[in-house]
């Protein structure tokens, strides 16, 4: 089956970001790479923007991988205030929605407090402090079927 990745651009700031994320999700990145990196006589790259991240990874669970980068000042800004799409968790319990909701939604706002929902699961939903959107889910009978 396909596994859907959430990539996320940043105006700058992705490696905050993703510093930010790694201390909700825990883990390790599997791949850092500035613009520096890729930098040549065919993509040269201004020296301000040498350090802005040309792309980043960090695994989510066992299968998923969120990724990002800073979008280099030639090519615009990112609209940091668009509804974006949300990113969606499912997690296995209660718990983990809790840490998870807790953790991302720090400094950010809260759409949706996490609760028990009308359809039947545990639900919320906040845009944080970098302005992406989340949705953190835990539904028992998902769980069950496992």
């Amino acid at each position: 089956m396909a596994i859907i990745n959430p990539h996320i651009n940043f105006n700058g700031n992705a490696e905050e970001a993703f510093m930010f994320y790694k201390s909700v999700f825990g883990g390790e990145f599997t791949k850092i790479i500035r613009f520096k990196d890729i930098s040549g006589p065919e993509f040269p790259i201004a020296e301000k923007e040498e350090n802005k991240i040309m792309h980043i990874a960090l695994p989510i669970g066992k299968r998923n991988m969120l990724m990002a980068n800073d979008v280099p000042e030639i090519l615009g800004k990112v609209n940091e205030n668009e509804h974006r799409s949300k990113i969606s968790i499912s997690t296995e319990s209660k718990d983990e929605a809790d840490k998870l909701f807790n953790g991302l939604s720090v400094g950010g706002t809260i759409e949706m407090p996490i609760t028990d929902s009308p359809w039947g699961s545990y639900f919320g939903m906040f845009r944080d402090k970098y302005g992406i959107e989340w949705m953190v889910e835990f539904n028992q009978k998902d769980n069950e079927k496992l």
